[in-house]
């Protein structure tokens, strides 16, 4: 049979496979066609998968993405890496300045899906496909610390109300215009931080944000407060973009759905969120306070010491901090003494001669905090490591040592802090200090103790990584130096 009147070749296409077996030959039309019509018979997934990358699109901020001292960190972050492992595939992070840029990047096709603490609203619907609901949070309206405090809606309407662009909030807030006379600002190219920064400098009155977000937040911004809940509660979960294809929010149903992701997610709540429960302003206000008077002078001294042990001078100065409140002449009433509030056995064990010359007392406290990191079993990781190591600086090795038998006498895990932390308080209580090698012990001071350097530590990494004024350096060593130069008495 000859092929059609006026051609003396098959088709083209059909040229192609003359000689190949008929299975292989129907397949490859297949895709010829599919790629000649401009469709792709891939899933969203297998490109991603085929590409060898999964990249998220997100925000910087304290429950997204940050640089922490040990790199990248953020509730997200965590979350979303651990996503990244389900499926066999490294996490690329793509940045957004602000959160309205979000949706044009991801329709854009510059990343895979949002993770950026964004609401499952009514609203976005129509614009993204959501995962599955990794938590709930409550809009909280924030004002600043002294000034008259809104406690409904209604009241919001005699003071300047700022948003950011991009969120939820305008939804609950339209049927109070009407209502109650409310009007409010949104702020395009804003950041979470911008919002905070304008209600303690008084620029605003009010701004709205979620629960989680506040509650990380606060510790940065000491005279922000929060007023009263707003809205109701909002389901986070992470974005792709609206199709008909959703393989990779089916990937996500079935991370969120594994055994592996409750404890995960519990475990990422307990490192972001748990020593901020019980934050208290008034400290922060003081820490500040002492950050502009005292920290320049031994700030020279916090980084030589950090250069001859590895550890970060911001470390150091949260722990001196804790300790003496950044005061060379400190003394404790059990006698120890110092910027590291260093014992008498302490010092002659890393070679202190006057625990109250401050050169001498950071350097002996910055290798004794080594020396007991080093002392802890090798398997322990970090930031564990450093977090029990601390707890030992304070209450002793033998005393933590104690609550990790206690904790793993109970099904915890010894070698985590959370888990660790949690049975401090139970050295004070005879029923368990009597079944341990060392006794009784103010297990609850070194709990606090930890906690407290913990914060100190992110809001010095936070304001450093801002170029904060507080944070200015300065060579100022010698000042502290000639301040101790005087007759003392013997050590």
């Amino acid at each position: 049979m000859r092929e059609p009147s006026g051609y003396d070749e098959p088709y083209p296409i059909l040229r192609v496979l003359r000689g190949r077996p008929p299975l292989r030959g129907l397949l490859a039309l297949i895709v010829l066609l599919a790629a000649l019509s401009g469709h792709d018979p891939r899933t969203e997934l297998e490109r991603i998968q085929e590409r060898g990358r999964l990249v998220m699109l997100t925000i910087n901020g304290a429950t997204t993405y940050y640089l922490g001292p040990n790199g990248e960190a953020g509730f997200e972050y965590d979350l979303a890496r651990a996503f990244a492992d389900s499926l066999d595939l490294p996490l690329e992070v793509v940045v957004l300045p602000s959160i309205e840029r979000l949706v044009p990047a991801l329709r854009a096709r510059r990343g895979d899906f949002l993770a950026a603490n964004l609401s499952r609203s009514p609203d976005r619907l129509d614009d993204l496909r959501f995962g599955p609901v990794y938590e709930r949070v409550e809009p909280v309206v924030v004002y600043r610390r002294g000034s008259s405090r809104p406690r409904e809606p209604a009241d919001l309407a005699d003071g300047r109300l700022g948003i950011l662009d991009g969120t939820s909030y305008a939804n609950f807030l339209e049927p109070l215009a009407e209502a109650d006379g409310v009007e409010w600002q949104v702020f395009p190219e804003a950041s979470i931080e911008d919002l905070l920064e304008a209600v303690s400098n008084e620029e605003l009155e009010y701004t709205i944000l979620d629960s989680n977000i506040l509650d990380l937040n606060r510790r940065y911004f000491p005279a922000v407060r929060p007023a009263f809940e707003i809205g109701p509660l909002q389901p986070l979960a992470w974005a792709t973009r609206l199709g008909d294809d959703d393989s990779l929010v089916q990937a996500m149903r079935e991370f969120f759905a594994g055994d592996s992701s409750g404890p995960l997610i519990t475990e990422l709540r307990e490192r972001y969120y748990s020593h901020v429960e019980n934050y208290e302003p008034v400290g922060t206000f003081n820490f500040m306070q002492q950050m502009r008077e005292r920290l320049p002078a031994i700030r020279p001294l916090l980084e030589q010491a950090a250069q001859q042990t590895g550890l970060d001078w911001r470390l150091l100065a949260a722990v001196s901090y804790q300790e003496s409140h950044w005061d060379p002449d400190a003394v404790s009433r059990t006698g120890v003494r110092g910027l590291m509030m260093l014992t008498r056995q302490t010092a002659r064990q890393v070679g202190i001669e006057d625990r109250r010359d401050p050169a001498q007392s950071v350097s002996g406290g910055a290798r004794y905090l080594v020396s007991l990191m080093e002392r802890l079993p090798e398997r322990i990781e970090q930031p564990d490591r450093l977090w029990l190591a601390l707890a030992a600086y304070n209450i002793g090795l033998g005393h933590l040592e104690d609550a990790r038998v206690l904790t793993e006498r109970q099904g915890a895990d010894p070698d985590r802090w959370v888990d660790v932390r949690d049975r401090l308080p139970l050295l004070t209580q005879e029923r368990y200090f009597s079944q341990t090698r060392f006794g009784y012990a103010r297990g609850y001071e070194a709990y606090s103790y930890v906690e407290n350097i913990r914060t100190f530590y992110e809001i010095l990494v936070w304001m450093d990584g801002r170029d904060h004024p507080l944070l200015a350096r300065t060579d100022a060593a010698t000042d502290v130096d000639d301040s101790t130069r005087r007759a003392r008495e013997p050590d």
